[in-house]
């Protein structure tokens, strides 16, 4: 009896096996995309690659300017090309890629990690037939790429942060220029480019020298005293660092009206975009999820993105309008590129890179990858620190368990998956507090410990 069940476990072994070896020798090669080009992409001209039987001249060379790519959807067209894969190398590939697509032709835009790492392959000739090669084999991933109107709305968006970094530049060079002279007032006002900091910022760039006029200017509610403010602003005033922090006060003032000219473009981009839900219906926003700083003041930005997507991001943890805005702008409001929590995860490189061999883990994948959206998030989770949530609370484990860069990445996953969940089912989050988060974690731990105590014979009383 044992004989037999030895026999058919071979025999199934046997079929299983045969299955892996193709009878025309092919290794399973299957040709996925026929009708097929590949693009090497430059900054001056572009090698076209596409099957020897659609063309006896396989391999072409285009311009890059727009009548040589119109010339090069035009070719691709009469032969029938349905699919091209090319690199996302720079900036380069954008215009290629929106004449392709205007002409019906599906573009594959590829990561270059993904074909760089075969030797031989040194000139642009042989680069895009290689590309072809593998696109044709669908051994090629397309990169996401969200719809023209989420671009137009990233793209506003991502020159907005720019403009608010150069600002936080000047920010920081104006402070260097009064630390120079002794002029401590960053010492006092948290932020020298708030209300009480920027009237003395003028009153000086107009020439007034005297602490005590300059104190006055402050606000009633910062916490330091018109003392401690006219301390602060006995300096040697130099007349070259007074140069500079003229200059850089002039520049963050410029910085402020770009800024501003960002938003008035980004709300009326908003207006063209289709409504989901009626912002009148949003509750009110909580006190401590107000953002700070450099936030969009000139429209209430949450009620467009609620009107947009239908939910209310900022109803999750931390996450604020600003963080909203910026994962929103990145990926949209249609989750369905992605089929599940984990790949939309790992696209947002908040996955773990573990290289595993023989069961165990080896090291670590070393590849730096950039993702604002998922950089946004684990920001947001780092500041769950205090928050007195299920988050927060879940958050203070994870703190407990591993380094802050390692808990900021896990409990931004973890904040991926809701904000997925979120987008697709369309359903609101509600947190139900820290104290449920330790209460079901306690019953979690009494049923590990209660079934690994009946393993070794034991049993767990509970003593009044």
């Amino acid at each position: 009896m044992v004989i037999k069940k030895k026999n058919a476990a071979r025999s199934a072994q046997k079929r299983k096996t045969a299955k892996l070896k193709p009878a025309d020798g092919t290794l399973g090669m299957e040709v996925i995309h026929p009708y097929a080009a590949g693009i090497d992409v430059g900054n001056e001209q572009h090698y076209v690659a596409v099957p020897p039987t659609l063309d006896d001249n396989s391999v072409r060379v285009f311009g890059c300017f727009t009548a040589d790519l119109m010339a090069m959807a035009t070719w691709l067209k009469s032969l029938g090309v349905k699919t091209v894969a090319l690199q996302s190398t720079g900036v380069y590939w954008i215009p290629l890629y929106d004449v392709l697509t205007q002409k019906g032709i599906q573009v594959f835009v590829v990561n270059a990690r993904e074909t760089r790492h075969v030797p031989g392959r040194k000139t642009d000739i042989l680069e895009c037939q290689w590309i072809l090669k593998l696109h044709v084999h669908g051994l090629l991933r397309s990169s996401f790429r969200p719809a023209a109107e989420v671009l137009k709305m990233r793209t506003l968006w991502r020159q907005r942060m720019q403009l608010v970094s150069d600002a936080a530049s000047c920010t920081q060079r104006m402070q260097k220029a009064l630390t120079q002279m002794n002029v401590q007032l960053a010492n006092v006002i948290s932020d020298i480019t708030g209300v009480s900091g920027m009237a003395i910022l003028a009153a000086i760039e107009k020439g007034e020298r005297n602490p005590q006029r300059l104190a006055e200017l402050c606000e009633p509610g910062i916490k330091a005293t018109q003392e401690e403010v006219m301390k602060s602003l006995e300096g040697n005033w130099a007349d070259d660092h007074l140069f500079v922090l003229k200059q850089q006060l002039a520049t963050y003032r410029h910085f402020q009206r770009m800024i501003e000219g960002c938003d008035k473009e980004l709300h009326a981009h908003f207006g063209t975009m289709e409504q989901k839900a009626d912002p009148e219906e949003l509750p009110k926003v909580e006190r401590h999820k107000r953002p700070r700083g450099n936030a969009v003041t000139s429209f209430d930005l949450r009620k467009e993105l609620y009107r947009m997507t239908g939910v209310d991001l900022t109803s999750v943890g931390s996450i604020n309008i600003m963080t909203a805005q910026t994962v929103l702008s990145e990926i949209g409001y249609n989750v369905t590129a992605w089929n599940t929590e984990g790949q939309f995860v790992s696209w947002l490189n908040l996955a773990p890179r573990d290289r595993v061999s023989g069961g165990k883990v080896i090291g670590r994948d070393g590849n730096k990858v950039i993702n604002i959206a998922g950089q946004a998030l684990r920001l947001s989770a780092n500041s769950l620190r205090n928050s007195d949530s299920y988050l927060g609370a879940q958050y203070r484990r994870l703190r407990g368990k591993m380094d802050t860069a390692a808990a900021n990445k896990a409990m931004g996953a973890k904040l991926a998956r809701i904000i997925y969940r979120m987008l697709k089912y369309g359903k609101e989050y509600k947190d139900k507090g820290a104290e449920y988060y330790e209460r079901t974690r306690k019953e979690q731990e009494l049923r590990r410990i209660t079934k690994q105590a009946a393993k070794l014979g034991y049993t767990i009383a509970k003593i009044a």
